[in-house]
């Protein structure tokens, strides 16, 4: 892959078929990105980068401020969260089928003997991705009424910097497989964020606008979001 060094800098480059240069800053330890059109030579990036330059550094503090969360084992009394409260893992070694149960103030997960680490966590993933698709579609139907748009399909996948996205052309928005550790506002405010997106695509006055009419508090739900705990994975873009 390409690079461009600024000091002691390193950007990487990777061309695509896209119009615009697309800057990115990857949590957790802030590496950067430039995903550059076919039509551009290293000299001019790197120009680009070079006025970007403030703007990457403001971006990788923050990252390097943020708490992280530990690495799990997926053990028993181990923390995990679920809607933004702190539980305790529980391991119920049974040869049967996996299962996951909420109690309490408990996670209970029933895995086979010998169920290896990444097992566990691809089990615990996609019970929170079902969560999700259990909550997602009241936030959604309400906001369309609300909003006057139609969300034709959404998605939960793990995402490297996003919260959400959304296709405007397909109707389609994504959320983030980490979301479902969040509160409820936080999930309602990315899902508000991007529907906002089938009405004005940028980041600009006109989103601002609707956001501020819609979701007065949507900037103090931002921020709690943006306050939490990253996940201790190193990024792999």
């Amino acid at each position: 892959m390409p690079h461009i060094t600024l000091g002691d800098l390193k950007i990487d480059v990777t061309y695509k078929d896209i119009k615009n240069v697309h800057l990115s800053v990857y949590p957790p330890s802030g590496k950067v990105r430039i995903s550059s059109p076919l039509r551009l030579d290293l000299d001019t990036i790197r120009i680009y980068a070079i006025s970007k330059l403030g703007w990457i550094r403001k971006q990788q503090t923050k990252l390097n401020e943020q708490a992280r969360e530990p690495a799990r084992d997926y053990i028993s009394r181990e923390s995990h969260y679920y809607l933004g409260k702190r539980y305790l893992l529980k391991i119920l070694d049974i040869d049967a089928a996996p299962k996951i149960t909420l109690k309490h103030s408990v996670i209970e997960m029933q895995i086979r003997p010998d169920t290896s680490t990444e097992k566990r966590e691809n089990i615990l993933d996609e019970w929170y991705r079902q969560r999700m698709k259990e909550i997602v579609p009241a936030y959604i139907h309400t906001w369309e009424r609300t909003l006057n748009v139609n969300v034709r399909d959404f998605g939960i996948k793990k995402m490297k910097t996003k919260w959400g996205s959304c296709n405007r052309k397909a109707g389609r928005i994504w959320l983030n497989l980490e979301l479902a550790k969040k509160p409820r506002s936080c999930i309602e405010y990315v899902v508000v964020h991007e529907m906002v997106h089938l009405l004005e695509r940028k980041h600009g006055e006109k989103f601002t606008f609707h956001m501020d009419n819609f979701l007065p508090m949507w900037k103090s739900l931002k921020e709690e979001l943006n306050r939490s705990p990253l996940s201790h994975q190193e990024w792999d873009y």
